[in-house]
């Protein structure tokens, strides 16, 4: 799971991976766009919060100051926006069909953080996948592939106990 992610962080910004955030950075779209999805239930719970700091720290190489400043970013550029519109036009300039693929399965790994899923959580992914282009059928199947790899690890962990 984490090789795929990493894979996706890496493609989106390669050439930017230890540079200062500027407003257009596409780590602060992402980072803003997992907060709104995690944000959507109403409550954020700190397993997401969790999730989304390692996921962005490992992914960008980010020490645990511009890690910070990352999510400082994101949570202001989040703050900020009065829709996704803002964070999805930037990303669909910047990634590809297969990273936008990728960006929806980061944000339904997002929402399985805390093993459970929201009406609201729905909404708010169809809403971003409509506007990056990511049809209903595939960002379905990144459902799927999300809540597969919950069951796995919670069958893992069982096994371990």
């Amino acid at each position: 799971m984490f090789e795929r992610f990493q894979e996706f962080f890496q493609n989106l910004t390669s050439d930017n991976a230890k540079k200062g955030f500027a407003p257009d950075d596409p780590r602060i779209a992402v980072a803003a766009l997992c907060m709104q999805v995690m944000e959507a239930d109403g409550q954020v719970k700190d397993s997401e919060t969790k999730r989304l700091r390692k996921l962005l720290k490992d992914q960008y190489g980010l020490d645990r100051k511009q890690l910070d400043a990352l999510m400082a970013a994101g949570q202001e550029a989040e703050s900020d926006a009065v829709d996704y519109y803002r964070f999805t036009s930037d990303l669909k300039r910047h990634l590809n069909t297969e990273q936008r693929l990728e960006l929806i399965g980061v944000l339904w790994d997002i929402v399985y953080a805390d093993g459970e899923r929201s009406e609201m959580e729905d909404d708010a992914i169809w809403r971003i996948a409509e506007l990056l282009g990511v049809s209903a059928r595939e960002r379905i199947q990144k459902r799927q592939e999300a809540a597969r790899r919950v069951t796995d690890t919670e069958v893992v962990q069982d096994d371990a106990d």
